[in-house]
């Protein structure tokens, strides 16, 4: 049954709006309820939201950033179609150096505009009709959780001096 609604909908959707649909039919459907609580940041010694992040992240996002937050080889570099490969969500990555707000809106609604150039291609898609806000915050967490105490530091004041602004 599935993979003949896959078929149907092949003809009416691109690869990534099927990839994200699967991802949410086959995954979000087991996502262990969590206290209910609205969440608008991120605290990695929160482990409930780590935890929680943890198994969205490993659903969602470890196709293509890798199961230990690792990214694609090569992610500085375009591949034939002119993408960018995903990077990583580890130190070794960019992550840490956007605000919170930034990477909570490129998660929900992709690398469109404010959140990257206009007409920026990318694989990576908008999980924000899949995923709920609290779902891609406890993400964040997860992500932030894994980074160094200086990693952690550095990214705090990149998020405070956001807010400022």
């Amino acid at each position: 049954m599935v993979i003949r609604l896959l078929k149907i909908l092949k003809t009416k959707m691109d690869k990534s709006r099927i990839f994200a649909l699967v991802l949410f039919i086959f995954g979000l459907v087991n996502i262990p309820a969590f206290a209910a609580q609205t969440i608008s940041t991120t605290d990695p010694e929160n482990t409930t939201q780590v935890k929680r992040g943890k198994i969205i992240y490993h659903r969602f996002c470890s196709l293509c950033h890798g199961k230990n937050l690792q990214g694609q080889a090569n992610w500085r570099i375009r591949k034939p179609n002119g993408k960018l490969p995903a990077p990583p969500h580890d130190d070794a990555g960019h992550t840490w150096h956007h605000a919170d707000d930034l990477l909570f809106g490129i998660v929900k609604f992709g690398l469109v505009p404010p959140y990257a150039p206009k007409n920026y291609e990318s694989d990576m898609p908008a999980w924000g009709s899949t995923l709920k806000d609290d779902d891609i915050w406890a993400v964040l967490t997860f992500i932030k959780s894994r980074w160094s105490d200086e990693t952690r530091k550095i990214q705090l004041e990149i998020d405070n001096d956001s807010r400022k602004q």
